[in-house]
């Protein structure tokens, strides 16, 4: 991308930075790399595919979520999409409000919200998932078709380990102390 600097550049600098200090290289890189390129497809899928029909990543992902599912309760439609329940109800919002989404409450406990799509809602990703898929097979048209699968079962291997072995972990880190409260960088108030 134009006045980006390079995965190479970046690369580099991160190696000289790092100098003599002890970590995991290929292990840093590999991180590093999926989530630049985690990043730098969802850029080039929000500003093609998606700003044509004036979609968020966000957005999509849970449309895409309710449209593969079928009608789900909303913390299960948040985890999959790996966002809040307090974005996905400003994202449903949105989407119930162009017609794409439908909203209610569950038959059996008022205090659970079900999602599912609507009818238009259901023409618009047959629709849009074509086009959004064609972008997919652009990003990765270098591949081959093996090592497209070979990405993905690579990457399933990432997602294992730490749907698996993430919360063990963390509580070994944390040495019995409690998690922290999220802050997203912001300054404890006064």
């Amino acid at each position: 991308m134009p006045g980006q600097r390079s995965i190479t550049e970046a690369e580099k600098l991160a190696e000289a930075k790092l100098g003599g200090i002890a970590v995991q290289r290929e292990q840093m890189a590999a991180v590093a790399n999926i989530y630049r390129a985690a990043s730098t497809v969802r850029h080039h899928l929000e500003n093609s595919v998606l700003r044509g029909s004036n979609l968020t990543w966000t957005a999509f992902v849970v449309l895409w979520v309710v449209w593969v599912w079928g009608e789900s309760e909303t913390r299960h439609v948040a985890e999959e999409a790996g966002i809040s329940k307090g974005t996905l109800t400003g994202v449903a919002r949105t989407l119930e409000s162009r017609g794409l989404l439908r909203r209610a409450g569950h038959p059996t406990d008022g205090r659970l919200v079900l999602l599912s799509l609507t009818g238009e809602g259901e023409e618009f990703m047959r629709r849009v998932f074509p086009a959004f898929n064609d972008e997919e097979a652009f990003v990765t048209s270098q591949l081959t078709t093996e090592e497209c699968s070979g990405l993905a079962a690579t990457l399933r291997r990432v997602v294992l380990q730490v749907e698996q072995h993430g919360e063990d972990r963390r509580r070994a880190l944390l040495a019995g102390a409690e998690l922290a409260p999220r802050r997203g960088g912001r300054r404890a108030k006064g």
